[in-house]
């Protein structure tokens, strides 16, 4: 789920999110509208409710209830399911989730216009259920293969070739109905082919196929722009060649569609495809996979790529925008970058942030200040080029002897900052930011903790020295990892129990409050029902870190320990089946977590300081 930010006289807007907003009430709703509007964003995406109108048209063409059943994922997934990327999965969708859906989309569109923000609807990519087929046994209908790591039990998904009359109808019947229940501004999205392959390579295909998906919104409105991701592009390179992305955009008349690029701070495509072939576009940061916890962003490159864009040879550049797969982490990152709409050209980011901080607290610290530039220059301005972060830090990833631990900065950097924070706490500890940022560096802290104690696991164990495995081992599954759950569950924002409870308040019956509560954990965890995009969607929350890491950790460790006790070898497969039984545990444990804080957070945080602090510099020498 996508909002488009911005600038540059045409197209004002930003974007987000496909984890975070699923179990949203309409509080939470309007909250993140208003701040979108004192954001200057003026292009966000409108994508609630649109299943409860694909249930009416595909009812109407004769589906019966097990075919839709079969087609729509669960709440958790469905920003997949409408890119055709996979089905079911979580399902099936109860009616009441349809009407109170539909009922929170007439709500935000209806406080989107009151900002005179142009909301941008669903449109038809081609992705139909499997049903269509008992219907209209001579459709030419595509099965596309697998996505990421699924089978086809939920992936697998069926394309309605534009081209084929049906498509034309079922668009049209679509549009008419989004138009006839939600207006329109003129703007809709849709996305062919995202993190799929084509059928064909054919320039010629390729262009039939965006000219088909045009025609089938301009059947419905005359004046329809089509807004679509670029991510196609830089996630399939191999496929994607010059003819066939100039195609592909070629189908549709210059100016009527507005191309997102998606990544542009990390690998932006407008500069290989000379402004998408004339197409306008709009340069986004993405900064974060998975909404997942843990600092990062590309400070330099956020500051300087919207203005080199601008100035790039025959830019079709109409506005900059924000699109992360979720938000509620990094703030100071969606800062900037909303504040570069309103700047001719980049700021002085050493200057930025030391009023950063002034804005954030109310008040000049110097301690902070100098944290922060810290922060600034380090963790917050990887410079690798092309650097994706998923989080791969050992804390939230299956333990193995494979994990990655390099790190884009100097960790003593961080520390430096955590000693400054921790200095200024006592005179800011009444302010509801600085208590998140505590809590968030000292996480970032123990993040990094964690890989140099897993490392010093896995040097114990290739060793054969079982006194110093003990050490480590126990050091982080009876310390660390508790200390740091202790932590997060002292503040609001960093809860496990608040996640799980609005998925749940979404539910009319303990039916449903089950469906829901399984899609929330499994997101967050196993993402599939075997582990598919194992921890994909990773958060360091309280209780989680409880009840799933330290859980995994543990039994890692136990299995290091007997190992070398029977001078066994490590077996991966074999520790990956018996840490799967811990992981789909905890989705089923039925366990109530916390929704308000518990503890002091600078009592926690201190006594943590004081005893991580020391070994932390002592691993720097």
């Amino acid at each position: 789920f996508y909002l488009v930010v911005s600038r540059f006289r045409y197209y004002q807007n930003v974007c987000t999110v496909s984890y975070s907003f699923v179990w949203w009430d309409w509080p939470r709703w309007e909250k993140e509208i208003d701040w979108m509007a004192l954001n200057g964003i003026n292009l966000p995406l409108a994508f609630t409710g649109q299943e409860a109108l694909w249930q009416e048209v595909y009812r109407a063409l004769g589906l019966n209830e097990s075919e839709l059943e079969e087609f729509f994922s669960g709440p958790a997934f469905l920003a997949w399911n409408r890119m055709a990327n996979m089905d079911k999965f979580g399902g099936p969708l109860p009616q009441s989730w349809h009407v109170n859906q539909l009922y929170l989309q007439f709500k935000i569109l209806e406080r989107m216009r009151a900002f005179g923000m142009i909301p941008v609807l669903p449109a038809f990519s081609g992705n139909v259920p499997k049903g269509i087929l008992r219907l209209y046994p001579k459709a030419n209908v595509t099965r596309l293969g697998p996505w990421a790591h699924f089978n086809c039990s939920f992936s697998c998904s069926y394309i309605l070739d534009p081209r084929d009359p049906l498509f034309l109808q079922i668009g049209t019947l679509y549009l008419s109905e989004v138009v006839k229940q939600f207006g329109t501004d003129h703007i809709y999205n849709t996305d062919t082919f995202n993190e799929m392959t084509p059928p064909s390579s054919d320039p010629t295909y390729l262009s039939a196929v965006s000219h088909s998906v045009f025609a089938s919104m301009t059947a419905v409105d005359p004046n329809a722009i089509w807004l679509m991701q670029g991510w196609l592009f830089f996630s399939n390179q191999t496929f994607w060649k010059p003819p066939q992305i100039q195609a592909l955009l070629h189908g549709v008349p210059l100016g009527r569609m507005i191309v997102l690029d998606l990544f542009a701070e990390a690998d932006p495509v407008f500069t290989y495809t000379e402004s998408f072939y004339g197409q306008p576009f709009i340069w986004c940061m993405l900064n974060n996979f998975g909404g997942n916890n843990g600092f990062f962003g590309t400070v330099e490159s956020i500051n300087s790529g919207p203005f080199k864009a601008l100035h790039f040879p025959n830019s079709t550049l109409v506005g900059i925008g924000m699109t992360p797969e979720g938000i509620e982490q990094n703030p100071v990152i969606y800062e900037l970058m909303s504040e570069l709409a309103w700047r001719k050209e980049p700021v002085n980011l050493a200057k930025w942030v030391s009023l950063y901080a002034v804005r954030r607290y109310g008040g000049m610290n110097d301690n902070l200040t100098a944290a922060w530039k810290l922060l600034f220059t380090s963790v917050y301005n990887c410079t690798i080029p092309g650097y994706v972060n998923h989080n791969h830090s050992p804390l939230v990833r299956r333990p193995s002897f494979r994990m990655r631990t390099d790190l884009w900065y100097e960790p003593a950097d961080l520390f430096e900052a955590w000693k400054l924070f921790m200095e200024a706490a006592p005179s800011f500890m009444s302010k509801e930011t600085f208590q998140y940022d505590l809590v968030d560096v000292t996480r970032q802290v123990l993040q990094v903790l964690t890989s140099s104690f897993y490392q010093d696991i896995a040097d114990a164990f290739a060793n054969k020295k079982m006194p110093e495995l003990l050490t480590a081992g126990g050091v982080l599954v009876y310390d660390l990892l508790p200390e740091l759950n202790r932590l997060l569950s002292s503040n609001q924002n960093f809860l496990l129990g608040t996640w799980l409870e609005r998925a749940q308040s979404k539910a009319l019956n303990e039916r449903e409050a089950q469906l829901y509560d399984m899609n929330a954990r499994n997101q967050v965890t196993l993402w599939g029902p075997s582990g598919e995009i194992l921890d994909y969607a990773n958060k360091q929350w309280g209780g989680l870190i409880e009840d799933y890491y330290a859980q995994r950790w543990g039994l890692f460790v136990q299995t290091l320990v007997e190992c070398l006790d029977r001078g066994l070898p490590y077996k991966q497969d074999t520790f990956n089946q018996a840490v799967f039984q811990v992981e789909q545990g905890f989705i089923y444990n039925g366990r109530k977590y916390p929704t308000k804080p518990q503890g002091d957070t600078y009592e926690i945080a201190h006594r943590i300081f004081l005893k991580y602090y020391p070994q932390a510099m002592k691993r720097l020498q």
